[in-house]
């Protein structure tokens, strides 16, 4: 399977998750931290001044927004490339985006994004969407609670959720009122010293919390901020509209706004009316905050600037590798994927920063990639095993692939597999019946043989390299396919010859030949392997399915010559099929032909 690294820009959006307190802990007056992908808390990003150039395109990029100023001086190179860890900085990929929003209770929220569709933020991998962690309140127990009460001499009088919530976060006594047991137990276990533990084990064990969690809230505590390893983007809200200021000059000198309850969103505006106010926004926002009012005068719709951060999680690999990479080098755009290895094929040009390439394709792949490792010569062994180094990640070169439903064990230090040739192979797949007896010579780890032999009667395969013979039996055991298979190691001339001289010769169907570097040289082995037979006697001839390579500008025709000088033979009906494109102008074919009856009662060839 091969992983494109271009740019695609996609509807994937965010899965928005709630606070985990069920009241507010500060006021919404107040800044409030707004987390996309996580519920850690963060502290308040200090205003930046966002300078955008006309000339960019629109939608989140490296090359807009700001810097936080605690990342102003993080470098996106390291000043040690060579070291395999900590290639460059992540940080230095952070960057702040001011917008507005329009906060709006959540039982409005999709209402309201229909109807803003076409002015809401439309990025890439970011809903317009966000939620207010610790502001989910069920409206049933909004009611409950009540609201502010007018006391007689005008003023305003605290409500049951203002108390409530209050004695939540400790501050009960100051109502003159009793802690509920829950509380009471909370509050206890907080204080409690040694011996109280010892004392009331039960308890402890309940109210104690986990040391990760404690952790955590003690960094939330100390202001550091932690980006778990899914957490793409954070928006905080940094500027809440004080009473009637943003909306009084539109809605007039009377207007006032409602304090808030229950459950709340943030409709995130298009990044175009980030610094604009609100007579400068389209009518159709003006008209949904004015129909907002009503007769009564009241809002709970709320304009308030926000900032969005986009941390180095979010950016794609082909937008890191451009900023990492000097300025007009070719990007890589492709690798191999091995199970759990990427296999990459970098140019000359691409060698000095080879570590700080595999490390951003690791990053952007795990779990699923593991290591990556590149390929630093050419393959000139017998066995067709690739020289490689690893360059990121574990170690370990063994995995497991699957493949049309099969499992294989490789090992790319000692082994061939070429991922590139799945679709390759189910094609030829398809081409067997319940009924044939498959001959495989170059057959590897197995990825046809045992593919095929869930299918047909029976295979029969072959390999030079013995480490792959090794991987060949253990992976017919692992799909349960070794009473179908019978390996053979031996070179692949002297597999042909003692296949088709024994008595299984009559029974095989079909024959497949895939070294693509050397298959049509093996095909002189086929002259005369019927010699001994008798010319009346009907015989069924296997199909031959021979791979090669061609940089001919016929490549169908100069494979075609290849295969009628090894055979010898001139009148041999082949049917074409081209693989792929291994290189500019170098194509890989399949030659699919019925073996001649004058090539099998030809004289014998000697070999050497």
């Amino acid at each position: 399977m091969v992983t494109k690294l271009f740019l695609r820009p996609h509807s994937l959006s965010f899965t928005l998750l709630s606070g985990i307190h069920l009241f507010p802990k500060t006021s919404l007056s107040k800044p409030i931290t707004l987390c996309l992908l996580s519920t850690t808390a963060t502290t308040p990003i200090p205003t930046l001044t966002q300078t955008l150039d006309p000339n960019l395109s629109y939608g989140p990029s490296l090359h807009k927004g700001t810097k936080p100023l605690n990342h102003q001086n993080h470098q996106l190179i390291a000043a040690t490339p060579e070291e395999e860890e900590s290639v460059f900085d992540k940080e230095a990929f952070t960057r702040v985006f001011n917008l507005t929003a329009i906060r709006v209770p959540s039982k409005d929220c999709f209402a309201l994004e229909n109807r803003l569709r076409g002015h809401l933020l439309n990025w890439p991998r970011i809903r317009n969407i966000a939620r207010v962690p610790g502001d989910e309140v069920e409206d049933g127990l909004v009611k409950l609670l009540g609201e502010k009460r007018n006391s007689s001499d005008g003023s305003e009088s605290e409500g049951d959720f203002d108390s409530l919530n209050r004695r939540i976060y400790g501050k009960a006594e100051g109502d003159g009122e009793i802690l509920s047991p829950v509380l009471y137990r909370d509050t206890l276990a907080k204080t409690f010293d040694s011996q109280g533990f010892a004392n009331f084990r039960n308890l402890a064990k309940l109210s104690r919390p986990k040391k990760k969690k404690r952790r955590k809230e003690e960094e939330r505590s100390e202001g550091k901020k932690r980006t778990g390893k899914n957490e793409f983007a954070m928006v905080e809200v940094v500027e809440d509209g004080e009473e009637g200021e943003d909306l009084r000059g539109l809605l007039g000198e009377e207007f006032k706004r409602k304090r808030w309850r229950g459950s709340t969103r943030l409709l995130l505006l298009d990044e175009r009316y980030a610094d604009k106010g609100v007579e400068e926004l389209p009518e159709a926002i003006k008209a949904v905050l004015k129909e907002d009012t009503g007769q009564s005068m009241t809002s709970t719709f709320e304009l308030v600037k926000c900032k969005l951060t986009l941390f180095y999680n979010y950016w794609q690999m082909n937008e890191i590798l451009e900023a990492l990479l000097p300025e007009g080098m070719i990007v890589p755009s492709a690798f191999e994927m091995v199970g759990h290895i990427a296999h990459l094929n970098l140019r000359d040009e691409h060698l000095p920063y080879k570590k700080l390439i595999a490390k951003v394709v690791l990053d952007k792949n795990k779990p699923k990639i593991q290591t990556v490792v590149n390929k630093t010569d050419a393959i000139h062994n017998d066995y067709r095993t690739m020289q490689l180094e690893v360059l990121a990640g574990n170690r370990s070169l063994v995995t497991t692939v699957v493949e049309n439903g099969m499992r294989f064990q490789v090992d790319l230090a000692t082994v061939y597999w070429n991922s590139r040739l799945a679709t390759e192979r189910q094609r030829l797949l398809n081409c067997f019946t319940r009924n044939d007896v498959v001959c495989d010579v170059f057959s590897g780890v197995g990825p046809i043989a045992i593919s095929a032999a869930k299918k047909v009667k029976r295979v029969y395969a072959n390999d030079l390299n013995p480490y792959a013979i090794e991987y060949l039996e253990s992976n017919s055991v692992l799909n349960k396919l070794e009473r179908k298979i019978k390996v053979f190691n031996m070179d692949g001339r002297r597999f042909i010859n003692a296949m088709f001289t024994s008595d299984k010769a009559e029974s095989i169907t079909q024959v497949v030949m895939n070294l693509p570097n050397d298959a049509a040289e093996f095909l002189d082995a086929f002259r005369g392997i019927f010699r001994k037979k008798s010319r009346d006697k009907q015989l069924k001839l296997p199909m031959i399915h021979v791979y090669g390579f061609s940089k001919a500008q016929d490549p169908e025709f100069d494979f075609h010559q290849r295969i009628r000088i090894a055979l010898s033979e001139v009148a041999v009906d082949v049917e074409m099929h081209r693989v792929r494109l291994v290189a500019p102008g170098k194509w890989m074919l399949r030659a699919s032909f019925i073996l001649p009856k004058s090539v099998v009662f030809a004289k014998a060839v000697l070999y050497m």
